[in-house]
């Protein structure tokens, strides 16, 4: 219809309804503007891997700047980075890391090359020089272990490359064979899960610790932290058996079958990570025993099993190491080359999962 068909009375009403429908769709693009302008840390977030973004805890050593490291200025939009993850997606903690990484790099815009060593140290090395080869200025490295990536680390300095390390160290001079390390407390997790034991067992007990892989920062710290409390604030309670079970789940189930059958008294557990936890659950079953009731046990990682673990009670408890490495390593690599600089040594924060959260933590997506 016309608008020199339509009546006065009716086109002043048609008139008003327009207004009205133009002020709602105003109202809600302006919302959404609002929105948006206002939440680029929550997509920063989001696209590094569902759940809590990883924060600083604390920072130490110098500040480190390109200018310091001895590398050229970039413009990390116009760089490839090359991303060098260690261990097999297969695990919860290493799928999250390298999504995050990804998914980071994809939101900035940078071009991203990288490798998996599938807990291949020498592979390792081998894939850190060809993302080199490759073009890579600048590399973000989860080492397999902290002495192992010697070779690799020694082609990178010579290139001026500089090497930013996640979850674990690797030996060197910070600023100069890598820039910083940023991870957890490891040494503060194993302090948290022997206070966690302690308060399972009454403080008394034989304890069984199932050791990470041998060689690097993450199994002597979370080891050191935890014999030292026990020994500090539970002297009835003993370690009798500790073995390397490599972060592994069936290597786990295998071990503690072995120290089972060697210790019929073991009463609590101590596994360095969720993966060997679960091993270790069921080889308590397979010995006739109940996790969780006749032997307790306590994890490091905080991955959704496990913290469904202990929501059902065979874990008392679990400390978070928190994979979501995206935001923050990129965040410093951009400081590191903007001169604001990056200190040489970043704790970030983790949870503590037990009894009292670990429903409500699963429920709001804050468990990986």
């Amino acid at each position: 219809m016309t608008l020199d068909r339509v009546s006065p009375i009716r086109y002043r009403r048609t008139m008003r309804a327009t207004a009205v429908v133009s002020v709602a769709v105003l109202a809600l693009f302006a919302a959404s503007c609002t929105k948006s302008s206002g939440s680029s840390s929550t997509t920063s977030s989001a696209g590094s891997g569902s759940g809590g973004q990883q924060v600083q805890s604390s920072a130490s050593g110098p500040m480190c700047t390109a200018t310091k490291y001895g590398a050229p200025k970039l413009n990390l939009k116009s760089t490839t980075v090359g991303f060098s993850q260690s261990e097999s997606s297969s695990n919860p903690f290493r799928a999250t890391e390298t999504k995050s990484i990804s998914a980071e790099a994809k939101l900035l815009g940078i071009k991203l090359i990288q490798r998996n060593a599938d807990g291949d140290v020498n592979a390792q090395n081998s894939q850190i020089e060809d993302m080199i080869a490759q073009g890579a200025k600048v590399l973000i490295v989860a080492p397999e272990n902290s002495d192992g990536l010697k070779p690799a680390l020694a082609q990178a300095k010579a290139k001026k490359i500089p090497v930013l390390t996640i979850d674990r160290t690797v030996s060197g001079k910070a600023c100069s064979d890598f820039i910083t390390f940023i991870g957890s407390d490891f040494a503060g997790q194993g302090k948290i899960a022997a206070d966690d034991l302690i308060k399972a067992t009454g403080g008394k007990g034989n304890i069984a610790i199932l050791l990470g892989t041998s060689g690097n920062n993450v199994t002597n710290a979370r080891t050191s932290g935890f014999v030292k409390e026990i020994a500090a604030k539970a002297p009835s309670m003993k370690v009798v058996a500790k073995q390397t079970a490599n972060f592994d789940q069936t290597t786990g189930q295998k071990v503690m079958e072995n120290l089972l059958q060697g210790n019929s008294n073991i009463d609590a557990v101590y596994a360095e990570n969720d993966e060997m936890a679960f091993g270790a659950i069921q080889a308590i079953r397979s010995a006739g025993k109940t996790p969780g009731k006749d032997i307790k046990l306590v994890s490091v990682d905080g991955t959704q099993q496990a913290v469904q673990d202990v929501v059902s009670g065979l874990l008392y408890s679990d400390v978070e190491t928190n994979p979501r490495f995206g935001p923050l390593a990129f965040q410093s690599l951009m400081d590191f080359y903007s001169g604001k600089g990056v200190s040489t040594s970043v704790i970030i924060k983790d949870h503590h999962y037990t009894s009292a959260n670990a429903k409500s933590s699963l429920s709001s997506g804050q468990v990986y």
